[in-house]
């Protein structure tokens, strides 16, 4: 299958979907902020300067499912019928924590959410970052991935190494 953004001239192109049909699709994507262990501690007690981290990180990663196709040029405006997003608080080894991210958008239509998806995690992760970085710069944003998609003419896709352990870079 050859790249679908380009014309027959090699210039960028958005692609036309109006002759596919609506189907109900849903993408799911994840990735994982990692930290020190004290920084986690912080985020856990709600002892950040900025607020409450995953608080703020929720309705960030929520805009920027909204906001994809004004990040990302080639994507069509999606009318999204959810947006989820899910953080877990994990203790690693060697004083390292991390909080690991998971967005779920799901949409009816011509084309499918896993850009949103994965921007929800970005932005969710970016927002971690902030909120963060005046009591740890060395904070690692990591193994952003798409982990699952459904609907539209491809098919559905599971990434293969998720499950234990998938958290890991």
């Amino acid at each position: 299958m050859g790249l679908t953004h380009f014309d027959e001239s090699g210039r960028a192109r958005m692609v036309d979907v109006s002759a596919k049909a609506d189907t109900a699709r849903e993408a799911t994507a994840a990735g994982v902020v990692r930290m020190r262990s004290e920084t986690l501690a912080q985020i856990r007690q709600g002892s950040i300067a900025k607020g409450d981290v995953l608080a703020v990180a929720q309705v960030a990663g929520v805009m920027a499912a909204k906001q994809t196709p004004q990040m990302i040029p080639m994507c069509h405006t999606l009318l999204l019928t959810g947006v989820d997003l899910t953080f877990a608080l994990e203790d690693g080894d060697a004083g390292e924590g991390r909080v690991a991210i998971s967005a779920t958008v799901r949409t009816v239509g011509k084309t499918g959410a896993e850009m949103e998806a994965l921007a929800a995690v970005s932005v969710a992760a970016l927002t971690i970052y902030d909120m963060c970085k005046a009591i740890d710069r060395a904070m690692v944003i990591d193994n952003v991935r798409l982990t699952h998609k459904s609907g539209g003419k491809s098919g559905d896709y599971m990434r293969e190494d998720e499950g234990a352990g998938s958290g890991q870079s």
